[in-house]
């Protein structure tokens, strides 16, 4: 879908909100790799990530990355093709997702835990031949290759890349999870064999790629709940990456990042792994985020930023750390979901409490935009206020049912325009074509399905989503398809799934379960009924709560009423 740039005059009411920032940056015509490979070049001794201790420097970076890249090579993988990343934050994941971009293809990310079904789906839909994937995770991508059109399968283990220490420990605390691999299986291959044919690669391995050529797949529930193929660009990445560069001071060269989020998120991949690189920054990363270990990798790592969603700063205050501890934090992000006044002020009085001068900011984004497209000045925070645009980056409230622009203060549908804007949703030009409508401005806009409204100075204050949906740990989950997977059941008669507060994910989703006349709810049904779940539903979106009933409160035109389920639950 083409872009037309407007040429009308700059009315973007935050510009004088704007300190030391500029509106406008340039951005190359190249790939997220090239734009790497820049930084490299600049900073070569300096430290690109650091993975239990160890710490590889940008020089070595772009090795390992040629190297993934010409491994590549040798399997026949080339321009265009895509190439399945099911993997957590992985020395052997980041720089597969660069390899990939260096000879042109496009990397398509996939959540380790999501259900064999939900795998082979996200497979399909990409046409992905090759994959890269987790140990752990073989067994349910084995089940589902025959369905595929997979050839290769490299496996890869969390411990690959660590020191010797943590790779020996690693191994013998999970050795009764060990995953055994298929004998005498040529599609099935270990990483370590994998990168060791790269010195046998002869010929150019880098394809260039333009600003305007697909990166990056990441699959999301979009704006409407179905889960889909979210196409980023190459620009889009660089574009995001720049702008976070602009707007947070923190981003420099030599600091480093705490990488908690997952690189199959699109905060992950975007604010916590691409636009830190391109900063000269280090990202420590972090396979596994355990809440009770947070304190102790602060402590052992030294991180300048913090970027996280809310419940991550819920877990850093129940942190026993020491008044120096947190000294090393020079900013902290917040984002995935609404920073309440309350949360911040007490992660910002307990940073200045052990000796960080940071504030925590909240911001806003949706994959649709490259995870993140606004944030708060320091020291300007207002209740509900998600921040002001990140620099050629246009936001709108229109009212719902047209493209008609709400007055100052009044509230409607957010939408956006700008370079992080997806270039569309995969294989799917009806909903593609939902959510990116040119307006009467010739500008192309983004309606995101959130609700909220713009001050006279341009900060953005937002209310409520449009869509149902459910934030647990900052994962979106959509009920809309919990309720088609247990309806799947040939029991069930109706369902509907509601968010319930977690002390500590902030919900998790409660499925309600009317069975058929004639069914009675015994162990059977309920069991079948899991284990569906399990099957189809990724892990983090499992509802944590089966009720059978009898039957559901309906609206006066016989629609089922959430809303009042929502309410009977907070009675509770």
């Amino acid at each position: 879908m083409k872009r037309l740039n407007s040429k009308d005059k700059d009315n973007r009411l935050w510009i004088n909100e704007y300190h030391n920032v500029r509106p406008n940056l340039e951005y190359p015509d190249c790939s997220i790799v090239d734009a790497l490979m820049a930084v490299s070049r600049k900073y070569p001794e300096y430290f690109a990530y650091e993975y239990f201790g160890k710490k590889v420097t940008y020089r070595e970076f772009m090795r390992q990355i040629e190297d993934v890249a010409k491994s590549l090579k040798n399997y026949g993988v080339g321009k265009g093709d895509r190439v399945t990343v099911c993997m957590p934050s992985t020395p052997e994941a980041i720089a597969t997702i660069y390899g990939v971009n260096l000879i042109g293809a496009v990397a398509c990310m996939i959540h380790p835990l999501s259900s064999e079904k939900e795998i082979e789906n996200y497979v399909n839909q990409s046409k992905s031949t090759f994959m890269v994937t987790l140990d752990s995770t073989l067994e349910k991508v084995l089940n589902i290759k025959r369905n595929t059109k997979l050839q290769k399968i490299i496996v890869a283990s969390p411990d690959t890349s660590m020191p010797p220490l943590k790779h020996y420990l690693y191994k013998i605390t999970h050795y009764k999870r060990k995953v055994r691999m298929p004998k005498n299986d040529e599609d099935i291959v270990l990483w370590n064999n994998f990168v060791s044919s790269a010195p046998s690669y002869v010929g150019v391995c880098h394809e260039a790629s333009g600003a305007n050529d697909p990166a990056v797949i990441l699959y999301s529930g979009g704006t409407t709940g179905t889960p889909k193929g979210i196409v980023l660009s190459n620009l889009n990445f660089n574009a995001l990456a720049y702008g976070a560069h602009e707007m947070i001071e923190e981003t420099m060269p030599g600091n480093s990042i705490l990488s908690l989020l997952p690189i199959f998120h699109g905060f992950g991949l975007a604010v916590c792994i691409h636009a830190p690189l391109l900063s000269g920054m280090k990202c420590i990363l972090i396979p596994q985020f355990n809440s009770k270990q947070f304190g102790d990798i602060i402590k052992k790592t030294k991180p300048n930023f913090l970027v996280g969603v809310p419940t991550l700063f819920e877990a850093l205050l129940k942190q026993k750390l020491r008044p120096k501890d947190l000294e090393c934090v020079e900013g902290a992000i917040s984002g995935g979901d609404i920073l309440s006044s309350s949360l911040k002020k007490r992660v910002d009085a307990y940073l200045k409490a052990h000796s960080s001068y940071a504030e925590v900011r909240p911001g806003y984004g949706l994959t649709e935009a490259t995870a993140s497209v606004c944030l708060t000045n320091k020291g300007e925070y207002i209740n509900n206020g998600i921040g002001i645009p990140f620099p050629d980056t246009y936001f709108k409230i229109v009212k719902p049912e047209n493209h008609e622009e709400a007055k100052i203060g009044e509230y409607g549908e957010i939408c956006i325009s700008g370079p992080t804007v997806m270039m569309g949703y995969l294989n799917n030009d009806k909903e593609t074509n939902q959510v990116l409508r040119y307006h009467d401005d010739k500008r192309l806009w983004l309606h995101t399905g959130d609700i909220g409204a713009m001050t006279s100075n341009g900060n953005i204050i937002f209310k409520q989503r449009m869509k149902r949906i459910i934030i647990s740990s900052g994962y979106n989950i959509y009920p809309s398809y919990i309720e088609s997977v247990i309806l799947s059941h040939k029991d069930v008669a109706s369902c509907t799934v509601i968010g319930v507060p977690h002390k500590y994910k902030g919900q998790v989703a409660k499925a309600f379960i009317v069975l058929k006349d004639g069914k009675e709810v015994n162990s059977e049904i309920k069991r079948e009924i899991q284990e569906l779940c399990k099957k189809n539903i990724s892990k983090y979106a499992l509802p944590k709560e089966f009720e059978y009933r009898k039957k559901l409160p309906t609206t006066l035109i016989g629609k089922v009423a959430f809303t009042k389920l929502e309410e009977e639950n907070d009675e509770k």
